[in-house]
């Protein structure tokens, strides 16, 4: 495969890495903004709609600029974007400089997916668009440990400086490798959208929104649950997110082996189900470190193991507009992180982070109920086929 394809990938693990690397640093940056850690928390949730919408807005204001000066701009912007984070003075700056990130942040994401598409040989597409979300998914679970480590030992702006180098980086090979790419035609946001009038796309697309919601009502204030509930320092909790993040890497090639084994269906219905019940157990688990511990590793390889079952059965529901459906699954996953983060900082700021997992059970099982309209749909549509097909032949 094209190498020009994995420095896109490494390019989207960069820009991934800023958008949850808030959540293991949020004492830190409340103590020295002057906020609290719900309004901390913030920066995630605005980061998350702001990647969300910009997408497939930006992609098609963009439409006719050429691919790699495009790919430029953006990263010229976002690591704008991040210089300004490692010099916030405020809170006002940072949110400022985080939607600077999200919204160049999508746009070298959608950029990296569709230029992949373009680059690989007929047979090695799929795979193509594998390793950019391969890259990106890499990021959102790995980012949160590698920003802690550095803002434990250097302070919290040290991850965003980090970040601002490895994006130069980025922008040197791309500007050395990568030859001029002119534009193949957008999809209008009105096509993009007219996917969604099948009811089982939809419920399909729900279950990533609701399932992050869940997730994220814990993980995005997983730092100051671990305090609370187990008075966790610093190392420790270093730790703790390092087998999250190899926990949840190493569920993402689980899941796609229990799609292949069993079927995308049956894997949503088990993976959303289990999740629900592990995160129920997550603040008993917390009698004992290490029940903790064994209990957070099943959670987090569950958390990314349904995206490999969702994505295949996204793409067999729907391929005439497979390409559409990825990039509102990515929507649908940014928007569930939002809403998540948000959410979580509402029980916060209204109760204690120990009820953060059991508010967000009630989104897993919301995600359960549209797994199962989302298959019962396709079930209730070939039902009704087979039906007129059997009285136009009799």
């Amino acid at each position: 495969m094209n190498f020009k394809i994995y420095i896109l990938a490494i390019a989207c693990f960069v820009i991934g890495m800023v958008e949850l690397i808030v959540g293991g640093i949020l004492d830190l940056i409340s103590g020295d903004l002057h906020i609290s850690v719900s309004a901390a928390g913030q920066l995630i949730t605005l980061y998350s709609i702001v990647f969300a919408l910009s997408g497939p807005l930006l992609l098609t204001a963009t439409a006719r600029m050429e691919r790699k000066r495009l790919y430029q701009c953006a990263l010229l912007v976002f690591i704008i974007g991040n210089v300004l984070s490692s010099l916030s003075p405020n809170f006002t700056i940072m949110l400022i400089a985080r939607v600077l990130s999200a919204a160049s942040g999508a746009l070298i994401t959608v950029l990296s997916i569709t230029m992949a598409s373009q680059m690989a040989e007929e047979q090695y597409k799929a795979r193509a668009i594998g390793v950019i979300f391969m890259g990106v998914s890499g990021s959102l679970v790995l980012g949160v440990p590698l920003g802690m480590m550095l803002g434990n030992a250097f302070g919290w702006r040290a991850p965003f400086i980090m970040i601002t180098a490895l994006s130069v980086l980025a922008l040197i090979a791309i500007s050395i490798f990568f030859p001029k790419t002119q534009p193949e035609a957008a999809v209008p946001l009105r096509q993009q959208l007219a996917s969604l009038k099948n009811g089982k796309i939809i419920f399909a697309q729900l279950i990533s929104v609701l399932m992050l919601t869940g997730h994220l009502t814990l993980y995005a204030y997983l730092t100051p649950f671990l305090q609370e509930t187990l008075h966790l320092g610093p190392s420790a909790l270093s730790f703790f997110y390092l087998i999250f993040g190899i926990a949840a890497v190493m569920g993402g090639g689980l899941g796609g082996w229990v799609s292949d084994k069993f079927g995308a269906e049956k894997s949503i219905l088990t993976i959303v189900s289990v999740f629900a019940v592990v995160m129920f157990l997550m603040p008993l688990s917390t009698v004992s470190v290490y029940v903790c511990l064994i209990v957070m590793i099943v959670w987090s390889a569950l958390s990314w193991s349904i995206s490999p079952s969702l994505q295949s059965y996204l793409l067999r529901s729907a391929p005439e507009s497979a390409n559409i459906q990825q990039s509102l699954n990515s929507s649908a996953t940014h928007i569930g992180i939002a809403l998540g983060s948000a959410i979580g900082g509402i029980v916060i700021e209204n109760s204690s982070v120990y009820y953060n997992a059991w508010v967000g059970v009630i989104f897993v099982i919301l995600a359960f109920g549209s797994a199962w309209m989302s298959i019962k749909w396709k079930a209730r549509k070939n039902t009704s086929k087979a039906a007129s097909a059997a009285q136009h032949v009799q």
